[in-house]
Parts: structure tokens; sequence; C-alpha cells
């Protein structure tokens, strides 16, 4: 349940982010909900990490406004419990009681921003405001892997072999002689994977190997 918590889609974020709001403290969910709601956002607002966790899957663009102390679930257990299944949900810690081992630990995983209560108005948008341009970063990324990806499906799997050898390195002479084919045929390849990667020179089609956490294939001494 929990690695499905903000499923990945592809497109841009939506208009109107959504503040999820998790703290035990009534009076402290109504007021920031106002707070935020009055500085436009989209506000959802849970009592422990259990519930947060139990609204299940969501695709909604935002972040995470999160107590550290909290019943059953702390908040540093829902974030490394967000942390270990993958998801990229940015995190604003406010709390009532925290120290700089605490506010370094949160930062370790990802927090954005570490805020004591009382806590300013003006610090708490600056705060949601900075997680909101991280989430928007982060999506960013992602989606721009997800359209790597689907590049990198259309390639034959010869064409996978000579994407791999060329970002290693490899002329198309040493390709030709370590996969047993003519060097025409490598150059036609070579050809393809440029037009289906969508890459202008080979140094993009490097970048997007890197991107991709490719296996490199080095040329090994007979390909010298």
């Amino acid at each position: 349940m929990y690695s499905h918590l903000g499923s990945d889609q592809a497109g841009p974020p939506p208009s109107t982010p959504v503040i999820f709001v998790t703290d035990d403290d009534a009076s402290f969910r109504t007021a920031i909900s106002r707070l935020l709601r009055a500085s436009g956002y989209e506000v959802e607002t849970f009592n422990s990490a259990e519930a947060f966790l139990s609204r299940g899957a969501t695709t909604k663009f935002g972040c995470l406004v999160l107590d550290l102390h909290l019943p059953g679930q702390s908040g540093f257990q829902l974030q490394e419990t967000l942390a270990r299944a993958g998801h990229d949900l940015p995190v604003v810690f406010v709390t009532g009681v925290g120290d700089v081992p605490q506010s370094v630990r949160a930062m370790k995983f990802g927090a954005v921003d570490f805020l004591l209560k009382p806590v300013a108005r003006r610090d708490l948008v600056d705060a949601v405001e900075r997680a909101l341009g991280e989430a928007a970063q982060r999506e960013a990324r992602r989606a721009k892997r997800e359209r790597l990806e689907a590049r990198l499906r259309r390639l034959t799997p010869r064409e996978r072999q000579v994407f791999e050898r060329v970002v290693a390195g490899m002329l198309n002479k040493q390709i030709a002689r370590e996969l047993g084919a003519g060097l025409y045929t490598i150059k036609v390849h070579r050809a393809r994977v440029m037009q289906k990667m969508e890459a202008d020179s080979l140094t993009a089609l490097i970048r997007m190997a890197d991107e991709l956490a490719l296996p490199v294939s080095l040329p090994g001494p007979q390909g010298r």
C-alpha cells in the first residue's frame, strides 16, 4: 500500500498543489489548514501517520507537513517508511519539541525544512513553497526518465547492444568485431539508435545513458 502512495503519472503537476498535514493536535491542524487555504493551497489533514498511510494511492502533486511526535508511528518513522518505499513526497517537519540531531536526521532522509512551533506564518509558507519547488523538480526528473525509458524500449536487442557499446566509447569497427557484424550494419544500427533515442549528438546519447544508469560494455583486449 505504501509503495503506491503518490504513484507516478506523466504530465505537468496540477495548478493547485495539495498540502497533506499530519499532526495529532486538532487546533493546530485547523489553524494550519486555514493558513494554507488562504495562501491558495488545497489541504488534507490527518491525525496520525496511520491515517495518512490508510488514505491509499494518490496522484496529487504536493508536499507533507508532518509533526515529529505522533501517536503510533512517529513522524520520523513515517518519513523513513515513505523513503524506503521510494516515495518522493517532500516533507516539512513542524514540531513542538526538536533539537539539532533530530533536524539533521530529518534532513538526511530528505526533509526540506524542520520548523519549531509556534511557527511564523511566513516561515511556514516559505517552507511549503520550497517543498513544492522540490516536488516540481522531482516530477520533472521522473517525467524525463520515463520519456527516456520509453525511447529505450523502441530499440531492438541488437540496437541496445550497439547503444551500450557506443556510449562506452567503442568505435564502429570495434563494435562490429565484438558483435560479429559487418561495419556497415553497425553504422546502420548506430544511426537508428540516435534516431530512436532522439539524440542529436554522441554527448547527448551519453547523458541519456547516464540518466538511465545503463550498464557499460567496455571493449575487450581483442576489440582494441
